[in-house]
Order: C-alpha cells, then structure tokens, then sequence
C-alpha cells in the first residue's frame, strides 16, 4: 500500500504543470515522475498479490514503519536527480528533509528551479507533516489492529488525547482540520496577493512545519523584493506556524466551540511561557546587537519606536519558527543581527519543540513539562517527610512510571545523538563546536536552519550527511523505531 499510494502521490506534480497550462519539458517530467510513479505503484500491487497479510506486533510495525519512510524518500529522490541533476545522496538527502518536514536543504537557485519540481519539494513536507503511515491508514485501511499499531509506531511516543478512540476516525478529523487549515491560509496569502503557486507551496509547508520555501531568501524575499503586504504575509506565515506547533486536538476542541483549549492544560501554558518568554529575550538581546552590530534592509539602528516594533516583529518570527521548527527566515539567524544570547536560545528551542500531537518536532513541550515536575517533585520530597508521597500529575491526572520512563530515556538518547552528530562534523570539516553541533540539532530538531550556510552544508563530506539523514529519520519518528533497525534482537 505504501507504494502503490507513495507512487500515485507523485503524478501530482505533472497533473499540477498540466492544469496550470504553462511550458514545461515533459520528456522530464515522464522520467522523473511518471516513470518512477508508475513503477513503484505497480510494484506495490504486485506485493500486495504475492505477499499475504498477517497480523503486526507493535515491533513489526515499527520496522514497517522506518522501512516505509526510507523507500518513499529513495523513490522521491529520482525527480530531483532527473530534473535537477542532483546527485543520489543530495537528492536522497532533500527527499528525506522533506518528508520529515526538516527543512535542511542541499539545492540554491531555488527561484531557477522547474515549478514542478518546486511543487513535489513541498508537497513531500505537507504528507509527511501528519505522518506518511497516517495518509495511508486514511486512504487505505479502514482501522482495525495493524492500522492502530502502524498509528503508534509513526505518532509521537507520548500519551495525549484524541478527537476519537479509533484510529481510522481520528486520522479522518485530523486529516480534515489539516487540509482546512492549509486552505485557510492559501486563501489568506491569495488576499496578500502572493499568487496562487506561492500561496499553496507556502501553505503546504507551513501547517507542516516544514519550512521548505520557493525563494532562496525564504518568507524575508518578500520584504527584500518591495512586496506591499510583505509584513501581513510574514504575520499570517507566524499564524499558521504557531497552529501547526500546537497540539491537534486543541484545534479540534476550538472547531466545537471551546476557546478555553488555549489555556486549560499544562502543555500549552508551558507552550506560551516559552514561547513568549524566547521572543521576549531575543528581541531584547537583539535591540541590544543592533545598536553597534548591524546595519540591514529596513534598519540601521534600534531607536525608535518604528525600528523596535519591527526589531520585535523580527524576534517574535524566528522564535515563533524555531520553537514550532519550522525553519522559516525573515533574518539569518546566524547573522549578528541575532545576538550569542538569542543564538543560543534558539539551539534550546530546537531540543524543546511543538506540542505532542503536532505537526512540530523535537522533545516536545509536555515532555519538558514532565521532566520540569520531576524535579519539583524530587526538591520536594528531599526536603520534606520520608514518609510523604508526592505523585507526578499533569492536568490532575497521575503521570504513569512508563511514561516518565519514556521522557527521561528519550530526552537521554537526544542528548546522546546531539553529541554524536556534532562530533562526527566536527571530524569530517573543519568547522567550529559552535557550527558543527548546530548542524545535528537542526537535524534532529526537524528544523532546517542552523549556524552553517546552504553552500557550506551542500559541501559537508557523505559521512556527515548520512548522518544527517539519520538524525531527521530519528527526530521525525521519535528515535525508537531506527534504533530498532541497529538491533540484532530484533533480527532474531
């Protein structure tokens, strides 16, 4: 199923081009699309006939799961190799950072670039934003055990609420209030006058959090080129990301009428506290650099009331993107704009992440909450009776031993592969602790910007991209089930 629907999904693009009416080199279009298209669709009908269905444990489909991703990313590839000329391991690369709405990319140029090509960069983020498995559960499975599992296995390890007990008919809500969402804001940037192909490829990878944009300058190539709504559009881009960094299911409680869903739970008061108190310091900090640090497009220093507005505007935008990793930019935030301060507040952010439920990657924030209460919890007891129970509760509820378990061995693996991946850049270039570290947790945050250029990390050596790609496959799918590859257990 996931090749038959994973190779469909990639005549989108040509029937996109058609539609459009516009020239186009379809002899390419055959060979990058139609081709692969058509082959893995038929190969997956063929599987399907050889290969009977039996029942999947949780392990299997975990395996399921991480194999299905890494195919789809292998297939997805061949456009950008046959289009663009990329080579396998880039365009692998790009694939991968797509479907796992990272956002890390190895093509400049991007306004040179076929649309049609452009248009599959971006549609790769907004299928995989809500899950790959989980488009396919909705098209073709009707619930049931292995659907629940594949469910699981791709969702965020992390107990959180559900529109609906069963799989199928929550993945049909939160398919619904997805592609709403992405309608809503294509019509909003439609108003703004970005034109339609703008306005869906933004869209599709902003509900995603993927960040992938059609211009080299990102969401900023607005304000560089003269737009007159460039800031409404930047205001409306840091909208969409906020909802595509919130839980879903608050989406839904406010669909039927309950506003109190922004401020009830712990999750998304924590959201906002961290959310307002990083824009908060990094606008103060920026204003800080400004005054002797940067001189840019619409600024030459932070005085007056107009320059602060705009310095807060530009702080609330990259917090806003980094925090929901999105990776969009309306400054380069490795640029002196930003000050040590703010850059360092933005690798923090990059662990934290969305909501559990979102379509943001990292830690999440409810995990955050968790390990925070822990500690209170553990002062506590340290300074009060041994015979005192303090339970662990999160909105009233007891938080069970497996799920602290979960948060404090997950956020462990983390720390684990921020070292493992900053380590082997370092190795393998020549950059510094500050840049090299920065690369894996961009990578693994499923965010996309970082401290190092594009050109800077299209020239990173093979061993340091392969890594790359495991940490966005790990990030995306919450670690456990790659891990579970690496184990010979398994195997056996």
């Amino acid at each position: 199923m996931v090749l038959i629907i994973g190779g469909l999904l990639m005549l989108t693009p040509v029937l996109v081009t058609a539609a459009a009416g516009g020239s186009a080199d379809y002899g390419r279009l055959f060979r990058g699309f139609i081709l692969p298209g058509g082959l893995a669709s038929i190969t997956g009908l063929i599987l399907k006939r050889l290969c009977p269905l039996y029942a999947l444990s949780l392990k299997d489909s975990m395996a399921v799961c991480t194999l299905s991703w890494i195919l789809l990313a292998v297939i997805g590839a061949v456009p950008f190799m046959v289009i663009h000329g990329t080579p396998f391991l880039d365009a692998f690369f790009e694939t991968m950072s797509g479907y796992t709405t990272t956002g890390i990319t190895m093509l400049t140029g991007l306004e040179e670039i076929p649309r049609p090509l452009l248009f599959w960069r971006a549609l790769t983020q907004w299928i995989g934003g809500l899950g790959i498995l989980s488009m396919f559960i909705l098209l073709g499975f009707k619930g049931g055990a292995a659907a629940n599992k594949l469910f699981m296995a791709e969702g965020h390890k992390v107990a959180t609420r559900r529109p609906f007990p069963g799989m199928f008919q929550t993945a049909r809500v939160l398919w619904l209030i997805y592609i709403g969402m992405t309608l809503l804001q294509t019509l909003v940037l439609l108003l703004l006058k970005t034109g339609l192909f703008d306005a869906l490829t933004h869209s599709f990878t902003t509900i995603s959090t993927g960040g992938y944009s059609i211009y080299d300058n990102s969401i900023a190539s607005y304000r560089l080129t003269g737009h007159p709504f460039a800031h409404l559009i930047e205001l409306t881009v840091m909208v969409f990301m906020i909802a595509g960094g919130m839980n879903f299911f608050i989406h839904f409680r406010i669909w039927n009428g309950d506003i109190r869903s922004l401020w009830d739970s712990t999750e998304i008061r924590y959201f906002w506290g961290i959310l307002l108190g990083g824009i908060f310091f990094v606008w103060f900090t920026s204003v800080r650099a400004a005054q002797g640090a940067y001189s840019g497009p619409g600024v030459t220093a932070a005085q007056g009331p107009a320059a602060l507005l705009l310095h807060l505007k530009d702080a609330a935008f990259q917090t806003v993107s980094i925090l929901t990793t999105t990776g969009y930019a309306t400054r380069d935030i490795a640029s002196p704009y930003f000050a040590p301060l703010a850059r360092q507040i933005f690798l923090v952010l990059m662990v934290i992440g969305g909501c559990a439920g979102s379509t943001g990657g990292g830690i999440k924030v409810i995990r955050v909450a968790i390990l925070t209460k822990l500690v209170k919890v553990r002062l506590f007891r340290l300074s009060s009776s041994r015979l005192s129970r303090t339970p662990l509760t999160i909105d009233n509820e007891l938080v069970s031993a497996k799920e602290i378990n979960t948060a404090t061995s997950l956020f462990f693996v983390w720390i684990l592969l921020l070292l493992l991946g900053g380590g082997i850049t370092a190795l393998f270039s020549d950059y510094s602790g500050w840049q090299s570290f920065s690369g894996m947790f961009s990578a693994l945050g499923n965010i996309g910007p970082c401290y190092l250029t594009v050109p800077e990390i299209i020239g990173l050596h093979p061993v340091i991209k392969i890594t790359y790609i495991f940490g966005m496959l790990a990030g995306r799918l919450e670690i456990i089930p790659v891990i579970l590859l690496f184990s010979r257990k398994f195997y056996r």
